[in-house]
C-alpha cells in the first residue's frame, strides 16, 4: 500500500492525562509510524501509513480518547511521507501557541487506589500515589508545556523503579509528572500547632487517632489546606465553628465512598454520578432524616454538602477513621485559603490542634468545587478544583486577548483568548486586602501560563468594587465597563453559543445598574454588545442599606409598608428579638427614603418573605433564608398568588404587592409555611414567564437565558424552565455558576463584542 503522511493537531485537555502513551499504543496496534509530542497548545502527531490505517487511527482518536482527556478540536493536513520503522514519543516543543492544555487536578483512579491498599505493592499506603489518569496537575504546574521540570515535583529525583515507569510508553505512569514512591517522593509529617513533630510510625494513623479523640487537624491537600474533624461530634464541630468564625453556614463533609454517602443523603442518579466523577466536587443533596451527622454540621439547613475522598491521603485517612469527617476550607472565614506550610502554621494555629503536612509544594491554591443538580443536570455553584483551568469554548472567537476582572462577591476572573475562555479558580469575596492580594496573584499566574498580554480589560460598573479598581489600575488603555446583569445573561450566551438577541431573566440579590440604582429582578433583551431593559421587579427600600441584607426583617417591614402603607400590628411580633422601637425606626427610614436605597433584586423578595413567614429576623450568611425558604416549600402545592405587570412604565414593572397582601392573609388564616413557600415560588415563576412572553410578543420569540444567583434555587429554575419550554428554547448556566462566580465569563464576551465594534 502507498504510505501517506498527516500532521494532526489536537487541542483541549490532552496533557498530563496519558494521551501520548495512549496515542503510542494506538499507533502500534494500527500499523502507523511517526511521532507525537506536546507543545504549549496541546498535542501534535506526525502519522505515516496507509490511508485506511490513518483513517482508523484518526477515527479512534476522536471517538474514544482516554477517559481524563477532553478533546476540543482536531485538525489535520497532509505532509510528505516519511519511511520510519516505528512510532515514537518526542520531547515537548516550545511554541508561540497562546493556549494552555494543563489539565485540572484529578481524583485518584481505581488502579492507584488498589495499589495503596495492597500490602504487596511498593506503593502500599503511600499518600502521593498517582499516574497519568489521576493526581495533581494545575496546582503543581509552574509553567507550560506541562513537563516535570515545570512542576513543583522537579525537586524530587525519581528512583530507578519510578524512572523506568516514567520512561516506558506502555506504562500508565509514562510521563506522569508527579510520579513518585515512598523511596523518592514527598513525605508526610504530623506536627502539633507549635511545630513539634509527633513521633508516630504512620502520620495518617496518628491524624486519624487524633480526630477520633476530638482533635481538629489542618490537612494539606491538593489545592490547599482543609480543617478536618469528626462530623459526628457536636462539641468538636461547634468548637471549629467558633474558631473559624462561621456561625451557621454549613460545613462540607467527606466520606470514604458512595456507600457511605448513601447513608447520609438521599441521592439521585445524577448526584451519584457527580460524586464519583474524576472531579469529585462537593455535591449539595437532601440529608437522610436522623443520620449520625452532628446537627452542628449544617444547622437548620435543608441540604448537606458531601464529597468523596479524592486523594490517596483522603482515602487512607477515611479508611482509618471509618466515619464522616468535616472537611472545610483551611482559613478563617473571609480570608484566602492557606496553601503553603509556613503560612498555614501561622494562620491556622489558633484553630488546629495538629497539622498533617507534606513537602510537595502547592504552586496555586484551588478550593473545592461545589455543585447541585438542577433540572436533571449539574449546575456549578463554585467552579474551582477539578474544573480549572478547563476552558469554555467560545463562538465567535476573541479577536484579541481579554481579561475580565469579575465581581465583588464569589469572585473569579476570566481570560479570553482565541476560541477559549479560561475562568480562574474561585477566589472568594473581595472585601479585604488578603483576598485581593490572592486575586491579583492568581490573575497574574494564569496570564503567564497563557503567555499573553491582555489588550482589553472588562470590569463591573460598580466604582467601589475592588475588582473594578484593579481593572482600572492596569496599564492597558482599553477598559470596558459591563453592566452586572448583562454579564449574567452573556455568560449563558457564551456557554451555549447563542448569538443573540436572547430574552434574559437575570434574578439575583443586587447589581449596579446603568442608572446607579441596585438592579436584580431584570428581564433583558440582550445582544452581546448591548441590551435593553424590558422589565424589572418593583423596587423595595433597604432600610440601612447593607444592614437590610444581614437583617431581612427590615426587608419584610419595607414589603409590608409598600403593600399596606403600614406594618399590621399583629405581624410585628413575628420577628423574634426585634422591638417595636426598631420597627418604628425602620418604618421612618423607609418612608423618608433616608439611608434606604431602592433595590430591584429578586433575592430581597426571598429574604423578606422568608423572614416574615418563618419568623427569622437575621441571616448568618448570604442566601441563608432563601435556602431555608426553598427547602421548606411543598412541591405538591401548585397554587399561586396575584400580581400585576404594569406595561405602561418603561421598563415594565412587575408588581408583587398583591402577592404580599395574599401571603399576609394566609399567615393570618394559619396556612402552613410549606404551602405559602410553594405558592411564593410558583408566583415568581408565573410573573417571570408572563414578562418573558410579553417581551417575545414585542420583540419576537427568542431563546431564553436564565442567570443570577436566584437560579441556584431549583424550584425557581425548574419551574421557569418547565413553564417556558413548550414555546421557548430555555438555557441555564452549567459550566460556570449562575451566581457571581460566572460574571467574569459574561464580562469577557461582552467586552470583546464591544471592542470589536469600536
Amino acid at each position: 500500500m502507498i504510505t501517506i503522511g498527516r500532521r494532526i493537531e489536537v487541542r483541549g485537555i490532552v496533557q498530563g492525562v496519558g494521551f501520548r502513551p495512549w496515542i503510542y499504543k494506538l499507533a502500534h496496534e494500527g500499523g502507523v509510524t511517526g511521532r507525537v509530542r506536546n507543545d504549549a497548545g496541546g498535542v501534535i502527531i506526525d502519522a505515516f501509513g496507509s490511508e485506511p490505517a490513518l483513517e482508523g487511527f484518526a477515527r479512534t482518536l476522536i471517538e474514544a480518547p482516554p477517559p481524563a482527556a477532553e478533546i476540543a478540536d482536531v485538525r489535520w493536513r497532509d505532509i510528505p511521507p516519511e519511511l520510519l520503522d516505528t512510532f515514537t514519543i518526542a520531547s515537548s516543543a516550545s511554541s508561540e501557541e497562546l493556549r494552555v492544555s494543563i489539565p485540572p487536578d484529578l481524583a485518584t483512579c481505581s488502579e492507584c487506589l488498589a495499589e495503596i491498599f495492597d500490602p504487596a505493592d511498593r506503593r502500599y499506603r503511600y499518600p502521593f500515589t498517582n499516574c497519568t489518569h489521576c493526581g495533581p496537575r494545575f496546582t503543581i504546574a509552574t509553567g507550560v508545556p506541562y513537563d516535570r521540570a515545570a512542576t513543583t515535583m522537579t525537586r524530587f529525583t525519581m528512583c530507578e523503579a519510578c524512572q523506568r515507569e516514567y520512561d516506558d510508553p506502555l506504562n500508565r505512569r509514562f510521563h506522569a509528572q508527579p510520579n513518585a514512591c515512598p523511596v523518592c517522593g514527598p513525605q508526610l509529617t504530623l506536627v502539633t500547632r507549635h511545630g513539634r513533630v509527633v513521633e508516630c510510625e504512620d502520620p495518617i494513623d496518628g491524624a486519624a487517632a487524633a480526630i477520633g479523640q476530638g482533635a481538629i487537624i489542618a490537612i494539606k491537600g491538593l489545592g490547599g489546606f482543609h480543617l478536618a474533624c469528626a462530623a459526628t461530634d457536636d462539641a468538636t464541630v461547634n468548637r471549629l465553628r467558633q474558631l473559624k468564625r462561621r456561625d451557621e453556614k454549613p460545613f462540607a463533609v467527606m466520606v470514604a465512598d458512595l456507600r457511605a454517602a448513601e447513608r447520609l443523603a438521599i441521592l439521585t442518579d445524577e448526584e451519584r454520578a457527580l460524586l464519583t466523577s474524576a472531579i469529585r466536587p462537593i455535591v449539595l443533596a437532601r440529608p437522610r432524616p436522623h443520620s449520625w451527622l452532628s446537627q452542628m454540621v449544617a444547622p437548620d439547613a435543608p441540604l448537606v454538602g458531601l464529597m468523596l475522598a479524592y486523594t490517596p491521603l483522603h482515602h487512607l485517612l477515611l479508611r482509618d477513621i471509618s466515619e464522616p469527617v468535616v472537611m472545610t476550607s483551611g482559613n478563617v472565614s473571609d480570608e484566602p485559603l492557606a496553601y503553603r506550610n509556613d503560612d498555614a502554621m501561622t494562620r491556622l494555629a489558633s484553630m488546629a490542634d495538629y497539622f498533617l503536612l507534606h513537602d510537595r509544594d502547592i504552586e496555586a491554591f484551588c478550593d473545592d468545587s461545589v455543585t447541585r443538580v438542577i433540572a436533571g443536570a449539574p449546575v456549578l455553584l463554585r467552579r474551582s478544583r477539578g474544573y480549572v483551568p478547563r476552558p469554555v469554548r467560545i463562538l465567535p472567537p476573541f479577536a484579541q486577548p481579554v481579561l475580565a476582572a469579575g465581581a465583588l462577591l464569589k469572585n473569579t476572573f476570566c481570560i479570553g483568548l482565541g476560541d477559549c475562555a479560561y475562568p480562574g479558580p474561585h477566589i472568594g469575596d473581595l472585601e479585604n486586602v488578603a483576598v485581593y492580594d490572592a486575586y491579583v496573584a492568581a490573575t497574574e499566574r494564569l496570564t503567564r501560563f497563557l503567555r499573553i498580554e491582555p489588550r482589553v480589560i472588562a470590569h463591573d460598573l460598580h466604582p467601589d468594587y475592588l475588582s473594578t479598581r484593579y481593572a482600572l489600575s492596569r496599564p492597558e488603555p482599553l477598559k470596558i465597563g459591563v453592566q452586572h446583569h448583562h454579564a449574567h445573561i452573556a455568560s449563558v450566551m457564551a456557554e451555549h453559543a447563542l448569538k443573540g438577541p436572547v430574552i434574559g431573566v437575570a434574578y439575583d440579590g443586587s447589581g449596579y445598574g446603568t442608572d446607579g440604582s441596585a438592579w436584580g429582578g431584570e428581564i433583558l433583551l440582550a445582544h452581546l454588545d448591548r441590551f435593553e431593559r424590558i422589565a424589572t421587579l418593583r423596587p423595595i427600600r433597604l432600610a440601612g442599606g447593607d444592614a437590610a441584607i444581614r437583617e431581612p426583617w427590615r426587608v419584610a417591614v419595607a414589603l409590608l409598608l409598600d403593600a399596606f402603607g403600614e406594618v399590621p400590628a399583629s405581624l410585628g411580633a413575628r420577628f423574634g428579638g426585634v422591638t417595636r422601637q426598631q420597627i418604628a425606626a425602620v418604618t421612618q427610614l423607609v418612608e423618608s427614603g433616608s439611608h434606604a436605597p431602592a433595590a430591584h433584586g429578586a433575592g430581597r423578595y426571598f429574604d423578606g418573605i422568608a423572614a416574615l413567614v418563618l419568623g427569622r429576623a437575621r441571616s448568618a450568611f448570604e442566601g441563608q433564608l432563601a435556602l431555608a425558604w426553598n427547602g421548606v416549600a411543598d412541591p405538591r402545592d401548585t397554587g399561586g398568588y396575584p400580581f400585576v405587570i404594569d406595561h405602561s412604565s418603561k421598563p415594565w414593572s412587575i408588581d408583587l404587592r398583591l402577592m404580599v397582601i395574599a401571603i399576609v392573609e394566609d399567615i393570618t388564616a394559619g396556612l402552613h409555611a410549606s404551602r405559602i413557600a410553594a405558592r411564593f415560588h410558583n408566583t415568581l415563576v408565573e410573573a417571570a414567564a408572563l414578562a418573558v412572553e410579553s417581551a417575545a410578543s414585542a420583540h419576537g420569540d427568542r431563546p431564553v437565558a436564565l442567570s443570577g444567583g436566584c437560579f441556584q434555587n431549583p424550584l425557581l429554575a425548574e419551574g421557569l424552565i418547565a413553564r417556558l419550554s413548550p414555546r421557548f428554547d430555555v438555557h441555564l448556566n452549567r459550566r460556570v455558576p449562575p451566581g457571581d462566580g460566572g460574571i467574569a465569563l459574561g464580562q469577557a464576551v461582552v467586552a470583546a463584542a464591544v471592542a470589536k465594534g469600536m
